[in-house]
């Protein structure tokens, strides 16, 4: 196949790159100013998982502005150009997350779930909307609603530990909020399924099947690390520390499942926290 990819040299982009090289797949990388014109002769997918990180840096107005305009300019830039021209791939997948259903508390999220309320979810559901001219133009379009991606190198997970290895790991605010999770591994497998099995279009949830609160998180990870979990970070000292990125990121709880990948099939490598974090952290 030939794949066209935005976002190849990102933590997702770079691992889903090597996957597809490795099983005789071409991958072309797309510019990150996709204003610039494409030719897609001969693409079977694109994949569109640029954007700002959200992680890096304080939520400061113009920050906030710059995770908008990535998201949804590149986005529906994109789009259109897919829409214009003469050769269309037989799949757009583009990023989402799951922040798309915001602070929602012990509420057991799918596919079919509304979305919730807040700037990320504002952001998210702008993103979404951005495919429509692919859509509309006839090609199947799919969401990826992904959670909290678990990596040796680099994202979340390298930050997380960093504090249980000092000694100082512990919960989040009252860590009864939910965190959804999946490896690198099985976020770049469920790109791959998706890719390939046309039934799947519209929006679809890359977590793991067992989303955990960030006390069993903690202790989970903890465990693994070999370190103590008995430093906790109270909500308004996290808010002090990372300002209004930690009610979005930190203390929001987001307990979601993965219905639409499970009915379709897809074999999680990593369903489990302790073996995901295993596996990761050897």
């Amino acid at each position: 196949m030939k794949i066209a990819i935005s976002g190849s040299h990102g933590l997702i982009g770079s691992a889903l790159r090597d996957r597809c090289e490795a099983a005789g797949d071409t991958v072309i990388p797309l510019s990150r100013d996709l204003s610039k014109p494409v030719n897609f002769e001969g693409v079977d997918a694109v994949i569109h998982l640029g954007g700002e990180n959200i992680s890096q840096g304080r939520w400061t107005a113009a920050k906030k502005q710059r995770i908008r305009e990535s998201r949804i300019n590149g986005t529906s830039e994109l789009a259109k150009q897919l829409a214009a021209s003469p050769f269309k791939p037989n799949v757009f997948i583009c990023a989402s997350a799951i922040g798309f259903y915001g602070n929602r508390g012990d509420e057991l999220l799918n596919e079919k779930s509304a979305a919730g309320s807040g700037f990320l979810s504002e952001v998210c559901t702008e993103w979404e909307q951005s495919v429509q001219p692919a859509i509309e133009a006839g090609i199947r379009t799919v969401n990826l609603r992904t959670g909290i991606v678990l990596a040796a190198n680099g994202g979340a997970l390298a930050k997380m530990a960093f504090p249980f290895k000092m000694g100082a790991g512990g919960i989040l605010g009252n860590g009864r909020q939910y965190m959804s999770w999946i490896t690198l591994d099985d976020e770049v497998e469920a790109i791959r399924f998706v890719m390939n099995n046309t039934e799947i279009n519209g929006p679809v949830n890359l977590v793991s099947p067992h989303p955990v609160t960030n006390l069993e998180f903690t202790k989970t990870l903890g465990k693994a690390l070999h370190r103590p979990t008995i430093m906790p970070l109270p909500g308004f000292a996290a808010r002090l520390l990372f300002g209004e990125m930690a009610d979005h990121l930190l203390l929001s709880s987001t307990r979601v499942v993965p219905d639409k990948l499970l009915e379709a099939g897809f074999d999680f490598k990593h369903g489990q926290l302790d073996q995901a974090l295993e596996a990761v952290l050897k």
